[in-house]
Order: C-alpha cells, then sequence, then structure tokens
C-alpha cells in the first residue's frame, strides 16, 4: 500500500500523515511499528516520529491477515473487486455473518470460499450489513486500513416495494425503539434514537403497490422496514411488521447503488445492481 506526500504536508511526521491524512488506525499503525518493513519511505524502514518530505513514497507492508471462517455451499455475485475491497450482490435469505445455528451459508462463507480458490486468505470485513431478507449490495474491505477507512463513507441507495399508494416524495423523521417485549423488533415513539428516512416514489401499482427510492440520513436496525410500517405502508413481504406474503415470499428491499471512495486514491466509485421485485416472484 503507497502514499505519496504532497507538496503542501511537506516537514510532516509519518504518523501525523498516517493517521491524519490517510486514517490508519492507532491500531493498525502499532501493528505495522513491529512489522519487519512494516513502514518504509523511498524503500528505508522509518520510525512513526520520522519526517517526510513533499515527493517521499511511504509504503505500508500490511501484517499477515487470515480467514477465521470456514468455507461453505452458496452463491452471491460479484459486483467489483480490487486489492482492497470487494464488493459483492448479496441474494435474499442469507445472512451476512454466522449467527446462532447459522453457520453456513452465510455471506462470510461464501468470501471465505471465494478467497480460497484465489489463494488469498484475509479477514472478512463488511462494511455494510444488509438484514437476511434484504437483498442487494454489501461493501467487504480485505484490510483492516480499507475497513477503518470506509467506516461512514459508503453511501447507499434502496429500492423498495410498499404496500398501498403513495405520491411524490418525502422525509419520516421519526426516533427508532426496541419494541415492548421484543429483541429485535423495532417500533417508532418516544425516548428511541433519532432515524430519518428520505424517499422519492418511483412507480405506482395502482393502489396496490408502490416502488420507492430510499436514502438513509441514518443508519438504525430495521429503519426502513419500520418507518414505513409505521406510516401505514409496510414493505410488501415483511409480515414483521404488517407486509403480506401473499405474492412475495420475503421483504421487498434492496440496497441498488452503493458509492465509497477508493481507501488509496480517494476517487469515488460507483455501483448499481437493480431488482424487478415482480420479475422474481411473479
Amino acid at each position: 500500500m503507497k502514499f505519496i506526500v504532497p507538496e503542501e504536508l511537506d516537514g510532516i511526521t509519518v504518523k501525523t500523515f498516517l493517521r491524519r491524512h490517510e486514517n490508519v488506525s492507532a491500531r493498525l499503525l502499532a501493528k505495522l511499528k513491529r512489522t519487519e518493513n512494516g513502514m518504509t519511505v523511498n524503500g528505508k524502514v522509518v520510525r512513526s516520529v520520522d519526517t517526510l518530505k513533499a515527493g517521499d513514497e511511504i509504503k505500508l507492508s500490511l501484517p499477515a491477515d487470515e480467514m477465521h471462517i470456514g468455507q461453505g455451499e452458496g452463491k452471491a455475485e460479484v459486483v467489483y473487486e480490487d486489492e482492497n475491497v470487494i464488493v459483492f450482490d448479496k441474494p435474499p435469505d442469507m445472512t451476512v455473518h454466522p449467527v446462532g445455528n447459522k453457520q453456513d451459508g452465510t455471506l462470510a462463507n461464501i468470501a471465505a470460499a471465494y478467497a480460497m480458490s484465489r489463494g488469498e486468505n484475509y479477514t472478512f470485513r463488511a462494511v455494510n450489513r444488509l438484514d437476511k431478507d434484504t437483498s442487494g449490495l454489501v461493501l467487504t474491505a480485505k484490510n483492516p486500513y480499507a475497513a477503518a477507512f470506509l467506516q461512514n463513507r459508503a453511501e447507499k441507495v434502496y429500492i423498495a416495494l410498499c404496500h398501498g399508494k403513495i405520491g411524490g416524495e418525502g422525509t419520516i423523521d421519526a426516533p427508532l425503539r426496541i419494541k415492548e417485549g421484543h429483541t429485535i423488533q423495532r417500533e417508532t415513539g418516544e425516548g428511541g434514537k433519532k432515524a430519518v428516512t428520505h424517499y422519492k416514489v418511483i412507480k405506482n401499482y395502482g393502489d396496490e403497490y408502490t416502488l420507492l427510492e430510499i436514502h438513509l440520513e441514518t443508519g438504525r436496525t430495521h429503519q426502513i422496514r419500520t418507518h414505513f410500517s409505521s406510516i401505514g405502508h409496510p414493505l410488501a413481504g415483511d409480515d414483521m411488521y404488517g407486509g403480506s406474503r401473499e405474492h412475495f415470499p420475503r421483504q421487498c428491499l434492496h440496497c441498488a447503488e452503493l458509492s465509497f471512495p477508493d481507501p488509496i486514491t480517494k476517487e469515488m466509485i460507483h455501483l448499481s445492481r437493480s431488482i424487478d421485485f415482480f420479475d422474481e416472484y411473479r
């Protein structure tokens, strides 16, 4: 992993450059110090207190990584990949991480099998996560630097199919809290965490369904599902929040667009994977 020191940062220390300007975490910096040739400038080993000059090339040799999740069966398309990240198109009915009695067939298992097939070995790090029945784009990092850098930098656009007819566009600003007597289900109400959802109508299917484009200002658990249920338009197929499964066997929610900066060049990467819920289930 290489960086070039820009003119305006001439005279900066290695530590300040990496921590403040390249978002290297304190934990990773400590590991680099203990790694042979972990930090070099123009080919020479340096300390974190050493001074850099404009034009210097600083190279990080990341410590060895290892995948601790067993391989498993299943399929998820790789939409994008480079030396730092992989983006998968996760199908519905698949959890991102092994949990409880579901230790196989998860996205983490599929990622492990994919890495091994290419002779690679790295920890599975999901930057964004989706519910089991929510499909779409999931960004994962191949190394701790990329994982730390991408936190809170991935922008997502969802599409959802809701019951009923919704017009135009709007915002739902309602705090979310855990529903009394439940461990995972949410509801809107006082004392909850701030949650803001922006939406725009893509298409109305008469009075029966509405297809929406959704942008989240906050990222709470079950935010989209709870918010639209709270205004009387639950997601089709989402029986936990009042939706019907008569025509759709799972909640009709899909992460369709994903934008994030390249961890090294900082250039924005834009990806999209659309879905037609009617084509899939009817």
